[in-house]
């Protein structure tokens, strides 16, 4: 069975630069393994998330997570689009990224919570892909159902999912998550993406 200590070769990002292998080895599997994911792991992984930038350190962000075996895990899990449900069952936690509307200390819009919510969830990640804990984000869920489940203030809103979790084989998943699971990954060129500015 493979591990996180096994590379998985076809996913590993072939990049014209050199980016570090915290980056190209990470990606979004769907198949996890029963192996559970401690307390401390798990806080560890929002920590790393906490120190992600934001506009003017306000980090519009709150984090609610849940461990598989846990009835808040499965209540996140119902209100999961139909496509995410069979899989994300399987992860070891389950965490909501919320993110608040709201500057601290007002009620004018910070025109910047989905942004740094993304930032959060990016260190996230990448602190996660560093304890061999892989991660995949999720928008496929009912943002009305997640916010009654979460009893969020209209200040905030349900921004993803992500499940957590150590990665196990493709083959246990069913069509068509184990062809996406093997296919390889693909990014758009940088000269696509970026361009030198000049005058």
């Amino acid at each position: 069975m493979k591990t996180m200590n096994t590379p998985d070769h076809h996913k590993t990002a072939q990049t014209t630069y050199p980016v570090t292998d915290l980056i190209r080895n990470r990606w979004s599997p769907r198949s996890f393994s029963a192996r559970e994911l401690s307390d401390e792991a798990m806080l560890t992984i929002l920590e790393g998330g906490n120190w992600a930038p934001s506009a003017n350190n306000s980090q519009p962000w709150r984090q609610v997570y849940a461990l598989r075996g846990t009835r808040g895990f499965d209540a996140i899990v119902s209100v999961l689009a139909a496509g995410n449900q069979p899989w994300a069952r399987l992860a070891a936690a389950l965490v909501v990224t919320v993110g608040v509307r709201e500057l601290p200390d007002s009620q004018q819009k910070n025109a910047y919570y989905l942004h740094d919510a993304g930032m959060y969830n990016a260190f996230m990640l990448l602190q996660a892909q560093s304890m061999e804990v892989s991660g995949h984000v999720m928008a496929g869920f009912d943002k009305h159902k997640m916010a009654e489940l979460l009893d969020l203030p209209v200040s905030e809103e349900a921004v993803t999912v992500t499940a957590l979790g150590y990665r196990d084989e493709a083959e246990k998943l069913e069509e068509p998550y184990r062809t996406r699971e093997l296919s390889k990954r693909s990014r758009k060129t940088l000269t696509e993406t970026a361009t030198a500015f000049s005058i």
